[in-house]
């Protein structure tokens, strides 16, 4: 039973070996060249809306609107998913108010 842990271990420390090697002959990366940013443009036009994040609020909504009226406390489960639902939804709304 020793020599199958043995080997198990040999193994393990060929394969470690093998992927360390590659990785190691690479080299240092070299530092990257700096980017240099272009003019901001005084009149930036506003972001258009996000449509996808706009339609998964809907989705949200709908979803609350049928917890809401699903038959059933379900152990209060039902109140706590409405309370989650809630709160995706504000997340989801500030998602929608960013760039």
């Amino acid at each position: 039973m020793k020599q199958i842990g043995y080997l198990t271990l040999l193994i393990v420390a060929m394969l470690m070996l093998a992927i360390a090697f590659p990785v190691a002959a690479s080299g240092p990366k070299t530092a990257a060249t700096p980017v240099v940013a272009a003019p901001a443009t005084p009149a930036a036009s506003p972001m258009p809306p996000h449509p996808r994040v706009h339609e998964a609020i809907e989705a949200l909504r709908s979803a609350r609107e049928h917890m809401a009226h699903a038959e059933g406390e379900f152990h209060g489960h039902r109140d706590a998913a409405i309370h989650h639902i809630d709160e995706a939804i504000k997340e989801a709304e500030i998602c929608e108010r960013e760039p």
